[in-house]
């Protein structure tokens, strides 16, 4: 996959494919990271890339042309069907999901902010979509685009050491993940649950599946609102419940 990001700090950007499971699998060629700086479209010897707002009001605002510049510059080394995507606190939330359709597409191309934000006329002339991850505000759109970009990467084939560890994170599934546990076997008294060491893989699935759809109910109950449940998977939440609420009464 083609990840294309533009962007007034290369450096921030740059760290994607230097570091972990993403630098690997750009130093093997399954990610091909791309950056292009709006300041090199400058039209001025001092790369000026903002402006103040019309109409006043604080801060500065990124001009449509080196930005939409830039983003030309990078779209010619991407692939033709590459998405253009601005990082935005109005844009659509992005999840699992979008990380999955992305992951589909050829080449993928994020446009980090910066300031108060890009001139308006520019998500006419040049973007796709605007995404956001999360409910609030950043210096910039580089962390959020490094956001996207990881999620987005470790679904390329190829990319995770192992296949199933994307396939079993949190989300996937619409549910929260199951608790994890390594080595040794009690730490300060706290001991790892015994089914995990039964060695009965029905067990221990059934376990899991029931672990994150209890996690799921105690932390984010609006993803099971979405979700229908199979069978197996209610009886296991039921379960859970009255575990927990048996839990509770004896406190």
């Amino acid at each position: 996959m083609h990840i294309g990001i533009v962007t007034l700090f290369p450096e921030i950007a740059a760290s994607f494919g230097s570091l972990g499971v993403t630098g690997r699998a750009v130093e093997d060629g399954r990610i091909t990271l791309d950056i292009e700086n709006p300041r090199s479209h400058a039209g001025d010897a001092h790369g000026t890339v903002d402006d103040r707002p019309y109409g006043g009001g604080p801060g500065m605002v990124l001009k449509v042309e080196p930005m939409r510049d830039a983003i030309e510059a990078l779209r010619k080394r991407l692939p033709d069907a590459s998405r253009t995507v601005l990082m935005s606190p109005q844009g659509r939330p992005f999840d699992q999901d979008r990380a999955r359709q992305f992951a589909e597409l050829d080449g993928l191309l994020l446009v980090c902010g910066r300031y108060e934000g890009v001139d308006e006329r520019l998500l006419e002339l040049a973007i796709d979509e605007e995404v956001s991850v999360g409910d609030f505000v950043v210096s910039g759109g580089e962390l959020p685009a490094l956001l996207v970009a990881d999620a987005v990467a470790r679904l390329v084939p190829g990319v995770l050491g192992a296949e199933k560890s994307a396939e079993q994170d949190s989300f996937v599934e619409g549910l929260l993940d199951c608790p994890h546990y390594t080595r040794p076997e009690e730490v300060s008294g706290l001991k790892v649950p015994p089914v995990l060491l039964s060695g009965d893989h029905e067990k221990v699935r059934r376990w899991r599946l029931k672990q994150a759809l209890g996690r799921t109910w105690r932390r984010r109950p609006e993803l099971l609102r979405s979700r229908r449940l199979r069978d197996e998977e209610q009886s296991l939440l039921d379960e859970f419940i009255a575990e927990a609420k048996s839990l509770n009464g004896r406190k």
